[in-house]
């Protein structure tokens, strides 16, 4: 995505109000998702020793910002890309019954983003991981928690308004479950960015399930790592994947806007089949990976939720870094700042 200057773009806050009213959104969202989810907050860290498994892969090509460790006898560590793997781990380090989790901030460094009004060096979203069993690895179980998210997202949405009047809702009341191999059936000749939008614009808020897995047309809707999420695991409606996103059309740019990836994690079976799946079954030597063919983790779902993105969302901001500071390419700063868009 290249960066996007809405035509006649108003800023609806000054940078000053701005600032109160992302606490205000921060605050009493994490408050409200701990309480739909039976979620208690916990201290996460920034880094992660290297080798260990723990660290996210992503889409499994990305790079982790990496340094040596000068008291540890130069070992390496690296700053974390989520906290997917660490989340299970704690989980089952604290003992944490089913039907109850934790969440935590997560702050990472992406050197690879392509920067725009989206995507930034700096990523802050809340982790979140709760236990459950394993009959509850389902769809039903999947869309149940989805819900409660978007009713968070609802009610925070609603206090924004009750603030700043002027900054009126858009979420619609429900949000739509899709598949991604039914838009593949329905679109074959999009990509499936452009099935995105024309599902998001139609709807207005969707969950999409399934990425990860191969489709119909024998490419998979997203990337993702085979560490973490559950997409290859045959779910109720005969399609592959326990996983999927919440996008948003967000009105001020015209586009489908990712607010959060989640799933129900991999079991010790299909990360076995994925790690196949991927060609690089060496991992399952790695401590997490092992510790969790072993038996020794609890069955799970969890994602992230970006916090920069929620308040720009919520607060019709049309780029990311008016909500957070972080480094933009100068010629990117000029065009913005000439539109009416002052980045922090």
């Amino acid at each position: 995505m290249s960066l996007i200057i809405p035509r006649k773009y108003r800023r609806k806050l000054l940078p000053e109000t701005t600032e109160v009213a992302i606490k205000m959104i921060k605050d009493t969202f994490q408050a409200t998702l701990a309480q739909e989810l039976n979620l208690r907050r916990v201290t996460a860290p920034l880094f992660l020793l290297t080798g260990t498994g723990l660290n996210d892969d992503l889409n499994g090509v990305e790079h982790a910002v990496s340094f040596t460790i000068d008291a540890m006898d130069s070992r390496k560590a690296e700053v974390v890309h989520s906290l997917a793997k660490w989340k299970r781990y704690k989980l089952g380090a604290y003992g944490i019954p089913p039907g109850y989790g934790l969440y935590t901030d997560m702050n990472a460094i992406r050197t690879f983003e392509d920067l725009d009004n989206l995507h930034s060096l700096y990523v802050d979203q809340w982790d979140w991981e709760k236990t459950i069993r394993e009959e509850d690895r389902n769809i039903s179980y999947l869309k149940d928690t989805v819900k409660k998210i978007y009713d968070s997202l609802r009610k925070v949405e609603h206090l924004v308004y009750e603030r700043f009047p002027h900054i009126t809702p858009t979420l619609p009341q429900e949000i739509t479950f899709i598949y991604a191999e039914d838009l593949a059936r329905q679109y074959p000749d999009l990509t499936p960015k452009e099935r995105e939008t024309e599902a998001t614009r139609k709807y207005g808020a969707i969950f999409l399930i399934g990425s990860g897995g191969a489709l119909c047309d024998g490419k998979p809707h997203d990337g993702r790592a085979p560490d973490y999420d559950d997409w290859s695991t045959i779910n109720e409606a005969g399609y592959a994947g326990l996983n999927g996103d919440i996008l948003l059309w967000n009105h001020v740019l015209d586009i489908p806007f990712e607010i959060s990836s989640m799933g129900i994690r991999v079991s010790p079976e299909s990360l076995r089949h994925q790690l196949e799946l991927r060609g690089c079954p060496e991992k399952a030597s790695l401590t997490f990976h092992r510790m969790l063919l072993d038996g020794e983790l609890p069955y799970t779902i969890g994602g992230g939720i970006g916090q920069s993105r929620l308040c720009m969302f919520l607060l019709h901001k049309a780029h990311i870094g008016e909500v957070q500071a972080s480094i933009w390419p100068e010629q990117q700063i000029k065009e913005c700042a000439a539109a009416g868009i002052e980045l922090l």
